[in-house]
């Protein structure tokens, strides 16, 4: 594609050079450009683009997207922007053929639920006979083609290459999870979005946004601007949780019509005569469109949301409403969602991705509901990370178990004892019994939590204190298969430490 090609209907540029110069690929990152690449130089958070591109230049960039005049290079064409990122995402989707201007495109933002929800909905889409690519936390997906994740929402010129991928591969629909960073960074801009999902808005991220207000403003992104009514798709739609506190300050700057959804009597999705046990979640479920009878193998009132969100997002694409219903009932497990792993001990081992206060409130709050025995709760806080937000987990998971076992999970460069010692200042005020190591030896009776570094020994921990009935959580890995320690990555997954450890007791 020419460079002149890739500027059409492009608002707010000044072009200076020849612009029939053939384009073979876009980069932000000077280390990847090659003869023929278009270079744009963003503005970062620790570095500056415009400062490399005289580099990009040297290994032979095509031409440059800047915002700033003064940096323009000499000898190649340059395009001056007011926002290089949101040229990239525009300039990125036109590249790659605009994959997402002919296919629905369904996008989740919100602090947790996003996964689940983007996996109910690719089973709600395939039931109406189209089949959909999903890309999330875990990996970017269709079929047999697998696209490694290398972050929630990648960078506008990956992200619109593995649309074009997987649309090459069969994909007719693309349901993705939108993080509050990509909003902001604009990496969905050239994004053409037939529903915008909110599912909830919790501390999470306070690293990056600072503030709750600044988190919100970044997820309004979606609504107020990309969700806006184009020659494209006129008819968008935005599903908002009104059950969330944040629910009607999204709804209020939506710039298309809201379908609302939650419990209560007046949102247009909402279910009735709800039976929750340890069989799942059924009822009878009101829409716009009529109503009908579910049922679902997730548990607890948290994934009764997330099925609100999908059964909103199949009401905003107009699909039947048995293809609603029968994609709830059949769809499978998300990985490291209220992931099983089996055993012959009788003890209902769960790993789950819960990685803030509140998605272990709700997971927890859920575990209760149907435990018959002991909840025991093996848990850590990332380094590196908001630490505001340690000891609030610390409180929710010793005070809605019976044991909780404080550990590591991924402290990069911190010191995972202070770590943990933050996690235990949320305990210390329930004035609940710390145990050593050695005093559990002998098991437990009473209601209390020890510190035990090593995650891999904390999961031993829990699961040779369990017996039978029990429930033990292992909570915030979820799918992840490593541990950050220090700087370097280390093969570790939950799921196979947990396997290991109930063999090795059966053994």
């Amino acid at each position: 594609m020419t460079l002149h090609e890739l500027l059409h209907n492009l608002a707010e540029v000044e072009i200076h050079g020849d612009t029939s110069a053939e384009i073979v690929s876009l980069t932000c990152d000077s280390r990847t450009v090659q003869p023929g690449t278009l270079f744009f130089a963003l503005r970062g958070t620790t570095a500056d683009g415009h400062a490399f591109i005289e580099k990009a230049v040297a290994a032979g960039a095509a031409a440059v997207v800047l915002e700033d005049k003064n940096c323009a290079p000499a000898g190649i064409p340059w395009i001056a922007v007011a926002d290089s990122r949101a040229a990239m995402g525009r300039m990125a989707a036109r590249f790659n053929g605009n994959p997402t201007a002919n296919r629905p495109l369904i996008g989740i933002t919100g602090t947790n639920g996003k996964t689940t929800t983007t996996y109910l909905i690719e089973a709600i889409l395939a039931e109406a006979g189209i089949p959909a690519a999903v890309l999330g936390t875990i990996s970017y997906r269709f079929g047999t083609t697998v696209i490694e994740a290398s972050h929630t929402t990648p960078e506008s010129t990956e992200l619109q290459s593995a649309f074009r991928q997987l649309a090459q591969a069969g994909a007719q629909a693309f349901v993705m999870e939108v993080s509050s960073h990509a909003l902001e960074q604009k990496r969905v801009d050239g994004c053409h979005f037939d529903v915008g999902i909110f599912s909830n808005l919790t501390r999470d991220h306070l690293d990056y946004h600072l503030t709750m207000e600044s988190y919100l403003q970044a997820k309004q992104r979606l609504f107020s601007e990309l969700l806006r009514p184009s020659a494209e798709k006129p008819l968008r739609r935005a599903a908002v949780n009104m059950d969330d506190p944040y629910g009607a300050a999204i709804a209020e700057c939506c710039s298309c019509p809201v379908i609302s959804y939650g419990m209560a009597g007046i949102c247009d999705v909402r279910p009735v005569d709800v039976v929750s046990s340890v069989n799942g979640i059924s009822g009878k479920m009101m829409t716009p469109k009529g109503e009908f009878l579910f049922s679902s193998k997730l548990l607890g009132r948290f994934n009764l949301s997330n099925i609100l969100a999908a059964v909103s997002a199949g009401i905003g694409l107009d699909l039947p409403l048995e293809a609603i219903k029968r994609g709830i009932q059949n769809h499978a497990t998300v990985p490291g969602r209220m992931e099983r792993v089996e055993n012959k001990r009788g003890i209902t081992c769960l790993v789950d991705y819960a990685h803030t206060g509140d998605a272990l409130e709700n997971v927890l709050s859920t575990l209760k509901e149907i435990a018959t025995a002991r909840i025991i709760t093996v848990f850590g806080c990332g380094g590196d990370r908001d630490n505001g937000k340690r000891p609030i987990m610390g409180r929710i998971a010793a005070g809605l178990s019976d044991l909780a076992v404080v550990t590591s999970d991924n402290p990069r460069t911190e010191e995972p004892l202070v770590i943990l010692e933050q996690i235990k200042a949320g305990i210390t005020p329930l004035g609940i019994r710390e145990y050593s190591l050695a005093e559990l030896s002998g098991g437990f009776g009473e209601k209390g939590f020890v510190m035990q570094e090593n995650r891999r020994e904390a999961i031993r921990t829990a699961l040779r204190l369990a017996k039978a009935g029990d429930i033990v959580l292992l909570a915030g890995k979820g799918h992840e298969d490593y541990q950050i320690i220090g700087t370097v990555k280390q093969h570790f997954d939950d799921r196979e430490e947990a396997a290991a450890a109930l063999a090795e007791k059966t053994g």
